[in-house]
């Protein structure tokens, strides 16, 4: 079988297995610190520090409802960047009152950027011809360490556990079973080199730079990224999954996305964007709140009718 990226990794199941493995070989020895500024009468904020392999310490910010649990709980995967798509310190009152909310800043971003500091653009292609070598393997262990934290605190329901993000969440749902939930807006990890030379749009474009710069590695970035090709994962993903995707004729519209939706185990609904945050963004609010099994989504304030 081979990649919807067009290569066939060598060892697919063992490279993830080694890096999980090497993962679980390192306590998380986490530390939590309240954030005053960020608590409420409703919740309590804190910032928390993970070990992932590197060994390389993480940042997190967590909130925790006050009062009776367990609570259903949001994990939300970094989107690309470090300073201009911020980390959520939190979320709407009305989810932290409800929810546990869980961010995770992986290596190279701010707050994580120590011994690290990633650049942008340059991350999306560091170690890029090397599958052991590349930037990414380390980024999803700490996704993977991150929901493993999460799921261990006393006050999460691990029976709604939900993994909120880009193709960082997809690949966390498919590798940790703590995911129960996958709300994902695919983005970067899939067919990628192929979506790459359909724009010249940042993060992308960076793979299209490195290969006009080293067009003789075409072939071991391929082999590289086929082993985070999201299509490679799907079989894996046993959450109730939500996918977002592009509108009608955009890269990675329904009809792209098919293959993806095709080989995953269970039904996944599929949103078309809007080009609206309001209404992509009431969607997804609504559908993980009626999959939590929750009266009401808990919206914004704005975005109430």
């Amino acid at each position: 079988m081979t990649t919807m990226s067009g290569a066939e990794p060598s060892n697919f199941e063992g490279y993830w297995q080694d890096t999980l493995a090497e993962l679980a070989a390192l306590p998380s020895a986490p530390e939590v610190q309240e954030i005053p500024l960020r608590s409420t009468d409703f919740a309590t904020a804190y910032g928390v520090s993970l070990t992932s392999i590197g060994p390389y310490r993480l940042y997190g910010y967590l909130s925790i409802p006050r009062g009776d649990g367990p609570f259903p709980a949001r994990y939300y995967l970094p989107r690309y960047g470090s300073v201009t798509d911020l980390v959520p310190q939190g979320t709407a009152n009305g989810q932290r009152r409800e929810h546990v909310t869980f961010a995770i800043c992986v290596r190279g971003q701010r707050l994580a950027d120590q011994p690290y500091a990633a650049a942008f653009p340059g991350l999306l292609t560091d170690g890029f011809d090397d599958p052991a070598g590349y930037v990414y393997r380390g980024i999803v262990a700490d996704c993977v360490r991150g929901v493993e934290y999460l799921a261990s605190r006393p006050e999460v329901d691990g029976t709604r556990i939900a993994a909120i993000g880009n193709d960082l969440a997809y690949t966390t749902a498919a590798l940790s079973a703590h995911v129960t939930h996958l709300v994902c807006t695919p983005a970067l990890l899939y067919d990628t080199i192929n979506l790459a030379r359909r724009t010249s749009a940042y993060p992308l474009e960076e793979i299209n730079d490195y290969l006009r710069l080293h067009p003789e590695r075409e072939e071991a970035v391929r082999h590289t990224l086929s082993h985070f090709d999201l299509g490679r994962f799907a079989s894996r993903v046993n959450a109730t999954t939500l996918l977002m995707a592009g509108a009608d004729g955009s890269a990675l519209d329904a009809a792209a996305l098919a293959p993806l939706i095709e080989a995953m185990p269970d039904e996944v609904e599929v949103h078309k964007a809007e080009h609206s945050g309001y209404r992509d963004g009431r969607f997804s609010e609504e559908w993980l709140s009626g999959r939590f099994g929750m009266a009401e989504a808990s919206l914004p304030a704005h975005w109430r009718g």
